[in-house]
């Protein structure tokens, strides 16, 4: 799994990116899981899945103290997984984007990351 958390190039590599399909907005309270509370967003990317196509997904979702991320799941049409996280209005975090690939999620889990 590739990790990045630098702000500049991985906020621009966001906003410089090809859109995809867009599979719509969740908004999760804390606690809240994406298996149980995003379950239409989640057929979305199953569907891209199975037609070969991408599609995104945009999750807002409170850290522990309450402060808004968000995070932007990226269905490639070869099948990966890209997790672009925007925590620049979470005043108790690092306040940078971050880029996660290949990440196999067990709301998801059909996602095939290779093992390194």
């Amino acid at each position: 799994m590739l990790v990045l958390a630098d702000d500049g190039p991985v906020r621009d590599r966001w906003e410089s990116r090809t859109p995809f399909s867009p599979c719509g907005e969740v908004r999760l309270a804390r606690g809240e899981r994406m298996k149980t509370h995003a379950a239409r967003g989640i057929s979305c990317l199953r569907r891209a899945l199975e037609r070969g196509n991408g599609a995104e997904l945009a999750v807002a979702h409170p850290t522990v103290e309450g402060d808004p991320v968000r995070g932007y799941h990226r269905l490639t049409p070869r099948g990966g997984l890209e997790v672009y996280t925007d925590s620049t209005d979470a005043p108790r975090s690092d306040r940078k984007w971050s880029f996660s690939a290949c990440h196999a999620p067990g709301w998801l889990p059909e996602i095939p990351c290779p093992r390194r």
